[in-house]
């Protein structure tokens, strides 16, 4: 065979219908394909990741609340009520007579010393469930069937009980609980209002959802 033929057939094989192939073109074509492929294959991927992560709803759900209590005057419950984990929020201010009182012990208790720890952290298994003596923190939910109990913190005769010392009162099935949440004896609710975790990080304000051991 010729120097010639091999040259004539080399030629051939550079032209497509009689014209010459535009290398370049090919190779830019070959390139994009693969890259269109290799895109479709990561957004094909994305879903199937984002199945693992939790929503930005999910995340809020269980995300600590920042508080100011600055302007909570003693005798007085927080308002508007905060809410952590879609719970409201109970932030009490005490004064000295109402701290005094909780740090006796009373026989109407069903629960003084915060016996079922479930409760509460074992921060505040004292007489105020509470890091601070006057700064009371609870889930605003009776233990009873989770309706959202009452605050009279005045100490004074009240229609559900003459003897009132301050505290939460339920009106669904008359649950009582003290200043501290500490449950009454006798009544519907089986335990003490839920402590939250919760820190400080100033005098004024107070993260809940939050220990100051995991934080």
């Amino acid at each position: 065979m010729s120097t010639n033929a091999l040259e004539g057939d080399g030629a051939a094989g550079d032209l497509a219908g009689g014209q010459p192939v535009n290398r370049e073109r090919r190779y830019f074509l070959i390139g994009a394909t693969a890259a269109i492929g290799a895109v479709g294959a990561i957004a094909a991927a994305v879903p199937f990741v984002q199945s693992w992560l939790p929503s930005a709803k999910a995340r809020a759900a269980g995300a600590p609340v920042r508080i100011d209590i600055s302007k909570l005057r003693p005798g007085e419950m927080l308002g508007p009520i905060p809410a952590w984990r879609g719970k409201p929020v109970f932030v009490v201010r005490r004064g000295e007579e109402t701290v005094m009182r909780l740090e006796e012990n009373s026989p109407d208790l069903a629960d003084p010393t915060s016996d079922n720890l479930g409760m509460q952290p074992e921060y505040a298994r004292n007489a105020w469930r509470s890091r601070k003596p006057e700064i009371g923190i609870y889930l605003g939910l009776c233990t009873h069937l989770g309706c959202s109990p009452k605050y009279y913190g005045s100490v004074r005769p009240e229609p559900f009980d003459e003897n009132w010392q301050g505290g939460f009162f339920c009106p669904c099935h008359g649950s009582r609980f003290d200043l501290a949440g500490r449950v009454v004896k006798a009544v519907p609710a089986p335990d003490n209002l839920e402590v939250p975790p919760h820190r400080f990080i100033s005098a004024s304000v107070v993260i809940i959802g939050e220990d100051e051991e995991t934080a």
